[in-house]
């Protein structure tokens, strides 16, 4: 087969990361996005310890930790503002070597496209699998310059995944959790000096500092699906669910542009996949792994997947002999922290007065524990350790 050409469907954090990684192993990489932008509007991203050392090995990891402002604790409150419980960042740091980086999606999109060579991402380019390819045979995909061949195509095609359905068209797809989400970025006078999450029934609302004296706010409740606010108005909506919650939120959801509140449902694949290849073909991201985004892992795993599918990777080597290991590594891992999410997501959906009760007495129980006892619950998912690349070997 002639010199190994990948091609990415999809323009997200995933897949750009995955373009990336690829790029520094020496494989010829292009990206097809079918939307005309990359700029997400009004969103931010916790990138915790796991992602940072994965955004390493892409040579962007300092990059991304400069554009952070530091958080002196973060925590979980109730609704009237008391904490349930808190960690100050230096033990955060101390314990897993590394902290959690708040940034704008628009900043993490930056960086990965500013690495890629010139050229590698096309907008405006939707493109679509026609045939996986096999151990003798490329794979076969539609671009709008007509079909190209690949010795691996990279399917980051999100949530939807079209190319999911061709690979496994007997997987059931994604599930709708039961809840909706807001995001936005807001831009106070003051920066608040309370950050974190806030518990109430059945909803959620966080906040955390961004770069250059932004705060990003997201929101979380149970809803039917497609549900959306009556006229049309998402800002009213938080306002009406979380005005009469505690500060810092009243103030800083007053803020919000309402054109740049965003509102998404949270679907998720229950049902793991029976592999996160096929020919090929990979899938990455949410395509091979959606999640509920109760652990903030989504945006992290998929950077996982994209060091872990390029690691073995050379221009002379063939990608078809490598994605059984690719399926083998990260299929567990994910589905470990799929199930997590959901599990977490249960808790949050707790809505009657004796659930909730129950469930802030729990959580402030376990606010007493020492810190690390704390931490090391999240010890399996943040102290995962990368592989390295050619460019970081």
């Amino acid at each position: 087969m002639d010199a190994h050409e990948a091609i990415v469907i999809g323009g997200g954090i995933g897949g750009l990361a995955a373009a990336l990684a690829l790029h520094r192993q020496g494989i010829p990489v292009t990206v097809h996005e079918r939307a005309s932008s990359l700029e997400p509007v009004g969103a931010g991203l916790a990138l915790a310890p796991n992602a940072l050392r994965s955004l390493d090995r892409l040579g962007v990891g300092e990059r991304l930790r400069g554009l952070a402002t530091p958080h002196p604790a973060i925590g979980l409150r109730h609704p009237s503002g008391r904490w349930l419980a808190r960690t100050d960042t230096a033990s955060f740091e101390a314990f897993f070597g590394d902290t959690i980086a708040a940034v704008a999606r628009a900043e993490v999109i930056a960086a990965l496209v500013d690495a890629l060579p010139a050229g590698a991402v096309r907008t405006d380019s939707p493109a679509a699998l026609v045939t996986p390819g096999s151990t003798t045979e490329p794979a076969v995909v539609r671009t709008p310059d007509g079909e190209r061949s690949a010795t691996l195509v990279v399917a980051a095609d999100g949530i939807r995944s079209a190319t999911r359905g061709l690979l496994f068209p007997r997987h059931p797809g994604p599930r709708y959790s039961g809840f909706t989400t807001w995001r936005t970025i807001v831009t106070p006078a003051r920066r608040p000096e309370a950050v974190g999450e806030i518990w109430g029934r059945g909803r959620l609302v966080g906040a955390f500092l961004l770069a250059d004296g932004r705060v990003y706010v997201y929101g979380a409740a149970l809803t039917p699906a497609r549900e959306r606010a009556a006229d049309g108005d998402e800002k009213a909506e938080l306002l009406r669910r979380y005005g009469t919650w505690c500060a810092p939120v009243p103030q800083l959801l007053a803020l919000a542009e309402p054109e740049r509140v965003l509102r998404h449902d949270v679907w998720d694949l229950a049902d793991p996949l029976p592999a996160y290849h096929r020919g090929r073909v990979a899938l990455l991201g949410d395509a091979a792994h959606a999640m509920c985004p109760f652990q903030g892992q989504g945006a992290c795993q998929a950077i996982e997947d994209a060091v872990v599918l390029a690691s073995p990777l050379t221009p002379d080597t063939d990608p078809a002999a490598t994605l059984p290991a690719y399926t083998a590594a990260r299929l567990p891992r994910t589905t470990a922290i799929v199930t997590g999410s959901r599990r977490v997501g249960d808790l949050v959906a707790l809505h009657t007065p004796a659930t909730t009760f129950l469930r802030t007495t729990a959580l402030t129980l376990a606010g007493l524990l020492p810190a690390r006892t704390l931490l090391g619950r999240s010890a399996a998912t943040y102290n995962w350790q990368p592989p390295a690349l050619d460019a970081t070997a």
